[in-house]
């Protein structure tokens, strides 16, 4: 029951995301490490892989897909890493620190969290717990 809960809690919050770097993506390229090609493109095509990611977790019908779309969130998480961690350094030069400790540090430990909940959700792993009967 709350692995079905958080798959959808994570399915919404990953649709919402998605939704934001279509419709407003001038905060994201503010964050964006210079090295990234073509920003626009790359918080378009993110947001457009959050959307993506998110139907197939919360959709009832194909535990591959579900499957699939757990392993492509996973690893989504894990390419937006860097670009968390560029913004939590921008935000330490400034004087006024941005947004500060408060949020950057739970975030850069969510980030982690994140991967291995789409996983879980996703019924890619059964880690840390043992499947039933096994």
């Amino acid at each position: 029951m709350i692995r079905h809960v958080l798959r959808w809690v994570l399915a919404v919050f990953y649709f919402l995301a998605g939704v934001i770097h279509v419709v407003a993506p001038a905060p994201f390229l503010t964050i964006m490490p210079a090295w990234v090609p073509a920003p626009e493109a790359t918080v378009l095509w993110t947001g457009v892989a959050e959307l993506l990611g998110a139907i197939g977790l919360a959709q009832p019908f194909s535990i591959p897909l579900r499957r699939a779309a757990a392993v492509g969130l996973a690893a989504y998480a894990v390419c937006v890493f860097p670009a968390n961690i560029h913004h939590f350094a921008l935000d330490m030069t400034k004087a006024d620190h941005g947004a500060g400790l408060a949020y950057h540090v739970p975030r850069m430990f969510a980030q982690p969290l994140l991967v291995w909940l789409a996983l879980w959700t996703g019924g890619v792993t059964e880690w840390p717990w043992k499947p039933k009967g096994g």
